[in-house]
């Protein structure tokens, strides 16, 4: 049998060497995730909101919108699969179920944040965040819902930008005594910050990488030698596929033809390879008589 992808999870943070995490915004980028060696991926809210609703990361996504994108990423894949939850959809209770909800989805971690709703993306301005005691009686009810044990628990804090980089190390204190995971101290502004991150906790800590945020980019490397334990990049891909999407659009306009884009495409039976055709075509030899 094959090991649950929860238990898969809390192996690789135990072993020592950071876990690389890039940020899927739909099941096709957790697909090339995956076949490029990495292992876990990072189902990223931001990039769920750009792809599913065109619309920017603020709070706009429903619970089972977002536990529908989880479900289809982890059966997309065979690595684990960590998932933004943004602030739980709701109070304590809420929260409960939403945990149930995507442990049932089958993802190996779970990430909640302290914001007030609606909630922005992490590194955004005018983002503000609840009491501490509440976020901490979310995480407890985190906590005590979820039936697997291995499933973990992120606790995201985004008081830095607003209250400073004290505020947020006391509160991913209160969190981790609340029985957090992992700990993920939202945008830090310099070296000097992420080191005190990675310092003052004994669960692992999160780092997130965002291009043009308001964290230094730094690479894999860097960031093991500061002691981070979890690295995700959540919107490299999006922007991407962006960037990509919109040079095709422009030639296709400009040319009325796609042929001088072909050197930019996976082919026909590469893409095939890549989604499974050569395993469902092995399922119906198998089964469809």
């Amino acid at each position: 049998m094959n090991m649950r992808q929860t238990s898969v999870l809390r192996q690789l943070l135990a072993a020592g060497s950071i876990v690389v995490a890039p940020g899927a915004h739909d099941a096709l980028t957790a697909k090339i995730i995956e076949k490029t060696g990495f292992p876990a991926v990072y189902m990223t809210g931001y990039g769920q909101a750009a792809s599913h609703l065109g619309k920017p990361d603020v709070g706009l996504l429903t619970m089972s919108e977002m536990v529908a994108r989880a479900a289809n990423i982890a059966e997309a894949v065979n690595i684990p699969v960590i998932a933004d939850a943004d602030t739980g959809f709701g109070n304590a209770i809420n929260v409960m179920r939403t945990v149930r909800e995507y442990e049932k989805a089958g993802v190996a971690a779970i990430q909640l944040e302290d914001q007030v709703a609606p909630k922005k993306c992490g590194h955004m301005t005018g983002r503000q965040v609840v009491p501490q005691a509440e976020m901490v009686g979310k995480i407890k009810a985190a906590v005590d819902a979820r039936r697997d044990e291995d499933l973990m628990i992120i606790a995201r804090t985004d008081a830095r930008t607003v209250h400073g980089i004290e505020e947020a190390l006391a509160r991913g204190k209160a969190y981790e005594e609340a029985g957090a995971d992992i700990l993920f101290i939202e945008s830090p502004e310099s070296l000097e910050e992420m080191k005190k991150i990675t310092s003052d906790f004994k669960v692992p800590v999160l780092a997130n990488m965002v291009e043009g945020g308001r964290t230094p980019l730094l690479t894999v490397t860097e960031l093991a030698a500061l002691g981070y334990d979890l690295v995700i990049f959540p919107t490299a891909s999006t922007y991407t596929m962006a960037r990509a999407m919109t040079s095709l659009m422009e030639k296709l306009r400009e040319t009325g033809t796609t042929a001088g884009m072909l050197e930019q495409m996976v082919t026909f039976t590469e893409f095939n390879e890549l989604v499974g055709l050569p395993q469902i075509r092995e399922l119906e030899s198998t089964y469809v008589k």
